[in-house]
C-alpha cells in the first residue's frame, strides 16, 4: 500500500511536467532539463556522502535519467509530438511485459497483460484527445521507443543492482543534469532566461524532475513493478486533465472513457496475482 502511494506521488508529480514544458516551450530543452535536474538533485544534497554507489549503479542511474530525456527530446524533434509521446508511454506496457524477463521470481498473469493492454489504450485515448493522429512514419519513433524502452529497463534494473539509498538518485540527477547542459552547449542555441522563467524551472526541479525520481525509487524498493507499470498510465490521463483545468477547457468524452478505462485496468491488474 505504502509503496503505491510513493507511486501516485511520482505520478501526480509527473503529471505537471506537460503543462510546465508548455509555459516553458521557449527556453531550449536541454538546457531546461539540465537546470530542472541539478535543482532536482538539491534535496539530496546533505546526504551526499550516499550517492557513493558501485559504478555499475551509478551507470544505470545515468542510463536511466540522462538517456530517457536525451532520446524523447530527440523524438520530439523529428516525429510529430502526440505521436512521439504515445510511442513514449509504452512505457508503462513494457515494466509489466518486462517484469518476469529481468526480475527474479516475478511471473505475468493473463489479467496483467490485459490490464496492461487496456491501461496503454486508455493512455492512447488520453494523448490524442480526440484529434487526428498524422499518418505515416517518421524516423524519430524509434527514439521514442528507446526512451520508453529505457525508463522501463532503468526502473526495473534498480531492483536488480546491490541496493542503494534512495538519495543516491540525487547523484543520478545531478550529474545527468550536467551532462543535458553539455549537450544544449554543443546542440542549442544560447538563451537568456527571465526572473519567471528560473521560478518555473525550479518548481519542475522540486517536482517532477526532482521529487518524483526520489518517490519512484521509494516505491520501486517497496512494491510489485507490475503494479506500479499499471499505475503509471494515469500519468498521460492526469497530465491532460490538468491542461485542460488551466485553459478552462472540460473534459471531452474521450477523455473520460481514459479515465474508466486506466482505473479500471489499475485495479483489476494490481489485484491480480
Amino acid at each position: 500500500m505504502l509503496a503505491n502511494l510513493y507511486a501516485l506521488g511520482a505520478i501526480a508529480l509527473w503529471a505537471t511536467l506537460a503543462s510546465l514544458g508548455v509555459t516553458l516551450r521557449h527556453v531550449p530543452p536541454f538546457l531546461l532539463t539540465g537546470l530542472a535536474l541539478l535543482i532536482g538533485s538539491i534535496p539530496a544534497w546533505p546526504r551526499f556522502a550516499q550517492w557513493r554507489v558501485p559504478p555499475a549503479t551509478l551507470a544505470l542511474g545515468v542510463y536511466g535519467l540522462f538517456g530517457f530525456h536525451f532520446l524523447l527530446f530527440i523524438a520530439l524533434r523529428h516525429a510529430p509530438p502526440v505521436q512521439a509521446n504515445l510511442v513514449n508511454y509504452l512505457w508503462p506496457l513494457l515494466m509489466v511485459v518486462l517484469a518476469p524477463v529481468l526480475l527474479r521470481g516475478v511471473q505475468l498473469a493473463p489479467l496483467h497483460v490485459i490490464a496492461a493492454l487496456v491501461g496503454f489504450a486508455g493512455a492512447a485515448i488520453a494523448i490524442a484527445g480526440g484529434r487526428t493522429l498524422e499518418p505515416g512514419f517518421a524516423w524519430g519513433y524509434l527514439p521514442a521507443a528507446g526512451s520508453a524502452f529505457i525508463w522501463a529497463s532503468y526502473s526495473l534494473l534498480t531492483q536488480r543492482v546491490a541496493r542503494f539509498p534512495t538519495a543516491a538518485i540525487g547523484g543520478f540527477a545531478a550529474i545527468s543534469g550536467l551532462l543535458a547542459l553539455l549537450c544544449h552547449a554543443v546542440l542549442e542555441p544560447p538563451a537568456t532566461l527571465s526572473g519567471q522563467d528560473w521560478l518555473l524551472i525550479a518548481l519542475m526541479g522540486a517536482g517532477p524532475l526532482g521529487g518524483a525520481f526520489f518517490l519512484w525509487d521509494a516505491a520501486l524498493k517497496r512494491g510489485d513493478a507490475r503494479s506500479i507499470g499499471l499505475l503509471s498510465f494515469l500519468t498521460p490521463l492526469l497530465s491532460t486533465l490538468l491542461l485542460l483545468l488551466l485553459r478552462g477547457d472540460w473534459p471531452t468524452p474521450s477523455i473520460a472513457l481514459a479515465a474508466v478505462m486506466i482505473v479500471g485496468a489499475a485495479l483489476v491488474g494490481t489485484r491480480a496475482r
